[in-house]
């Protein structure tokens, strides 16, 4: 996908784990890199830097931006804040989520830098990306618009078939369909649904599985 001025997204599949309640379960995610041929946003940071820099190829990454903080989402985020000098940008309402990974006040615990919030707008490559709070699959979830590339990026909130699970801690079945019908089904129905885990798909596609 490209437009005008090189603004595209890049993307790449990593393959490790996710682990809550216990559990622990063999999961691809894929890798979003939005942006142009100078600068760029990583959505989300699983599994593997290498990877990641490979999808940034050389361009300076503006922000590390975290669609929720499960732990096959946030885990490789403070090892590519080092590698790239980039900040860690997370929703609060999952610092429950983030600390079960790295840790929470204590001395040498992992914080992210910045917090997102519903309706902030991020700018890359002469874009605006803006943040949508879709709360559910977890409390911080956010979606990612960014209207002149025609898609959103919603992490683990909206896949191919309907809405992420919920069957966890922290999460909510109720409310992420609300999330979801109130914030994201009333963007355009060719908008592309760029998701955390397998194969993208549309609003539209989407509006009969909600």
């Amino acid at each position: 996908m490209s437009a005008g001025g090189g603004l595209r997204v890049d993307h790449a599949v990593v393959s490790g784990t996710f682990s809550l309640d216990g559990q622990t379960f063999d999961v691809d995610n894929n890798v979003w890199v939005v942006g142009d041929d100078e600068e760029c946003l990583v959505v989300d940071a699983p599994h593997d830097v290498d990877a990641i820099l490979q999808v940034v190829a050389g361009r300076r990454v503006r922000a590390i931006v975290c669609t929720h903080a499960h732990d096959d989402h946030v885990r490789v985020a403070p090892a590519l804040r080092v590698a790239t000098g980039a900040p860690i940008l997370l929703h609060p309402d999952d610092r429950p989520l983030w600390e079960l990974t790295h840790g929470g006040d204590e001395e040498g615990a992992e914080l992210w830098d910045v917090d997102l919030s519903d309706g902030q707008a991020l700018t890359v490559g002469g874009t605006t990306v803006t943040v949508i709070h879709t709360p559910g699959h977890a409390p911080g979830a956010v979606c990612l618009h960014v209207p002149d590339l025609g898609c959103v990026f919603t992490g683990d909130t909206l896949f191919e078939g309907g809405p992420g699970a919920t069957g966890r801690s922290y999460s909510d079945a109720d409310l992420i369909k609300e999330s979801i019908r109130s914030r994201l089904l009333g963007l355009p129905g060719e908008t592309v649904v760029h998701t955390g885990h397998g194969p993208d798909t549309t609003i539209g596609a989407e509006r009969v599985n909600v």
